[in-house]
């Protein structure tokens, strides 16, 4: 026999059912979100059925959650996930993980569209890319950041390596631990599991850099680095890796080479000319590829 749905447990057992990802309703995602409490979701269920709503439209219809809280369900639902203010450890930079329907990251999506055309495609099995300039402060961190969240938006297996072991970044965007990373994979102190998840966005991890080495160079010239690629690529889609400032150090020539391919990356009003088509022919004498160069204008 069926009973009436007359308290918030009835209500919760409505939604247990429901499995993961695209096959959960909105109403259990809004509730293991805690936008909506298990005694509100009585009241939901009740006007969803006297006015043949939708379950979100019902919950703003009675004040419970917003337009916002209703899209974050849907990003959820649809393997789409993206986050909100305060939620996370995610930096404000990283404008994919919070505002991915802005201008700025829709030309995000058009440049992952343009790599996956030119770099990722499954014939020619490229895996890796670093993303390299001749200088610092020229969006170097902030590109492979963002460009890692739209990747793993598209439900590639996306895996960020921190490779500028001078002046490391990643662990600062996305709020993770680096106490062991890839300079301690290199030299032999740390293993493969200093791979981080990046919690609430699907399909995303993160190598930092670890511990700022006195050997920077010759860590990242060593077979272990090149090994260690061929290792991680059996397990993601996309690779993308950070290189320090190349006209400063030579790891970025070296990262570009173990990757195979390169992005370099021009700041707007700040980077010169001359010196990006310099850096770029260096790579190309280095036997990398220049996948293209992108313009970031922040």
């Amino acid at each position: 026999m069926i009973k009436p749905a007359n308290s918030a447990v009835s209500a919760i057992d409505q939604f247990a059912e429901h499995k993961t990802g695209r096959d959960r309703s909105i109403g259990a995602i809004l509730i293991d979100a805690g936008k909506i409490k298990a005694a509100d979701a009585e009241h939901v269920l009740r006007l969803q059925q006297d006015e043949g709503l939708r379950f979100g439209d019902a919950a703003k219809k009675l004040g419970l959650i917003s337009d916002d809280d209703i899209a974050q369900a849907l990003s959820r639902q649809f393997d789409y996930p993206y986050l909100t203010w305060g939620e996370s450890r995610v930096a404000a930079e990283v404008v994919a993980a919070y505002n991915p329907f802005s201008a700025p990251v829709e030309a995000l999506r058009a440049l992952r569209s343009q790599l996956m055309l030119r770099w990722f495609d499954a014939e020619a099995e490229h895996k890796t890319l670093a993303i390299t300039s001749p200088g610092r402060g020229e969006g170097r961190s902030w590109l492979t950041a963002n460009l890692g969240v739209v990747f793993s938006q598209l439900g590639e297996r996306t895996l960020i390596i921190d490779a500028d072991l001078r002046h490391p970044r990643q662990h600062l965007l996305f709020g993770a631990e680096n106490r062991s990373g890839l300079s301690a994979v290199l030299s032999g102190r740390g293993a493969t599991d200093a791979v981080q998840r990046v919690p609430a966005l699907l399909d995303l991890s993160l190598l930092p850099a670890g511990a700022v080495p006195p050997n920077p160079q010759e860590l990242l010239a060593r077979p272990a680095f090149a090994q260690l690629l061929q290792h991680l690529s059996a397990d993601f889609d996309v690779i993308l890796i950070d290189t320090p400032a190349g006209a400063q150090f030579a790891d970025g020539q070296t990262v570009a080479v173990r990757a195979s391919g390169a992005l370099v990356v021009a700041q707007k009003n700040a980077s010169r000319l001359g010196l990006l088509r310099s850096y770029a022919d260096m790579l190309r004498q280095a036997t990398a590829s220049v996948v293209g160069t992108v313009l970031v204008e922040r």
